[in-house]
């Protein structure tokens, strides 16, 4: 009879099979170390590999204290150890006890060849990139439809600004994945979208070979609108991302950098219109000042009240002139009537000298007085002329007429008129009340 085993007692079996064979313990493997990883716990797990198989590989702590270099995806190394089952999963790997290194892996090497050729063609040069779109309407992405990546843009893109997305389903991995993605930037640029993403998850130098592909590199650089990159995690870096107008970590983050918050534009929306409001108030008081100094200049009462108080200045300057001629006539004819009551003859000459000189200073004076008004008169003339010309009521004579608002002030702009406001019309020979049934702005 068959003997009946339980998975785990055939497991146990195998792993001491491996324990006890010569051939597969103190061997050395040759290949090239992909999916590093580097736990807290201080063990390593990797993939060791060669152009036709792969193994996985763990390196404990104790081991990885004895080597003197840090080991890393593409480098080729020669790993010293034996085989081992792990009996929960029924998995074999290769367990590392000591490493060396045995040269660059040749996927590196291709990498760095292609990098240095496109650098110098200029393709990676800062200047050449561009400024991507404050407020795009349409968002191109280019990944796999099954893949984190759009879940990723479409949740943060809702959160943020809502947006169109357009998806160019693409291979991102393996055999013919370049030709897709630069199939799917090549549609987006005919769809006519504002900006496009380039990404997908992370992974092995293997798996994220198709972004060093130079026909994915130079489709990013012909593309007619901005692209950004958002390939593996935020370490891995590709040749699409030295390309791409601006690079991203995740994918999430490609979304950021794609539109804008909409809470913070609200913040700068309401913030500017603050800023307008102030500054249109602070203008208007000025130009009502303005125009208040002006109205105040230019009203038909403060000119009239302008020429009466220069009629009164002149009437007072009229009445002291002959006020004081008048005193000097008669303080002179005093003296006459004193000196001409006197006998002596001597005095006689004297008085008739005094009255000759009187006679002369009043035909000197009366002529002085009537120059003096008559000047005055053409001032008072003159200043008349300049307030009728300021005076906003003598154009009406001409044809015109004023319109002044509910407020009485004068609608110098169609833009302070609402339809359904009063408006007065004042013309030469009265006014008019009127209502605004309709308006019209010249441009």
């Amino acid at each position: 009879m068959s003997e009946r085993l339980t998975v785990t007692e055939l497991n146990t079996r195998v792993k001491e099979l491996f324990g006890s064979s010569p051939g597969l313990n103190g061997v050395w493997v040759v290949g090239e170390i992909s999916n590093f990883k580097l736990y807290s716990s201080g063990h390593s797990y990797f993939t060791i590999k060669d152009a036709g198989s792969e193994i996985r590989a763990v390196m404990f702590k104790s081991a990885r204290s004895r080597i003197d270099f840090a080991p890393g995806d593409s480098m080729k190394i020669e790993a010293f150890g034996h085989l081992d089952l792990y009996v929960e999963r029924g998995s074999y790997q290769f367990i590392v006890e000591s490493m060396k290194k045995s040269g660059i892996g040749d996927l590196y090497q291709r990498y760095e060849a292609l990098k240095m050729k496109l650098e110098a063609e200029g393709l990676f040069k800062t200047e050449r990139k561009r400024k991507l779109p404050q407020y795009p309407r349409t968002i191109g992405v280019v990944t796999s439809p099954t893949g984190a990546v759009i879940h990723d843009i479409l949740t943060t893109t809702r959160r943020l600004f809502p947006v169109d997305i357009l998806l160019a389903p693409a291979q991102v991995q393996g055999e013919g994945a370049a030709r897709s993605i630069v199939a799917g930037i090549e549609l987006l640029n005919r769809a006519g979208v504002d900006v496009i993403i380039v990404g997908r998850g992370g992974g092995s130098l293997e798996d994220l070979w198709a972004f060093n592909e130079e026909p994915v590199v130079r489709a990013i650089v012909a593309s007619r609108v901005p692209v950004i990159s958002s390939v593996g995690h935020e370490t891995d870096f590709t040749l699409a991302d030295f390309a791409a107008d601006m690079r991203a970590p995740t994918p999430t983050g490609a979304a950021q950098m794609a539109v804008r918050d909409r809470a913070e534009i609200h913040r700068q929306l309401n913030d500017c219109t603050l800023r307008m409001n102030k500054a249109l108030a602070a203008v208007t008081e000025r130009m009502r000042a303005r125009f208040n100094s002006v109205d105040a200049k230019l009203s038909p009462r403060r000119a009239q009240e302008r020429i009466d108080y220069l009629g009164m200045k002149l009437d007072d300057l009229s009445s002291r002139a002959s006020s004081a001629v008048r005193d000097r006539v008669s303080v002179m004819h005093r003296r006459l009537l004193t000196v001409e009551g006197r006998p002596e003859p001597a005095l006689k000459a004297t008085i008739q000298r005094k009255r000759g000189a009187a006679e002369l200073l009043l035909a000197r004076v009366e002529p002085a007085m009537r120059a003096v008004c008559v000047n005055n008169r053409y001032r008072e003339q003159k200043v008349s002329v300049r307030l009728d010309a300021l005076n906003p009521y003598s154009v009406l004579d001409r044809g015109y007429s004023f319109v002044a608002g509910p407020d009485g002030r004068a609608v110098t702009s169609v833009k302070g008129l609402a339809v359904g406001s009063h408006i007065t019309v004042r013309m030469r020979d009265g006014k008019a009340e009127a209502d605004i049934t309709d308006r019209e702005e010249y441009q």
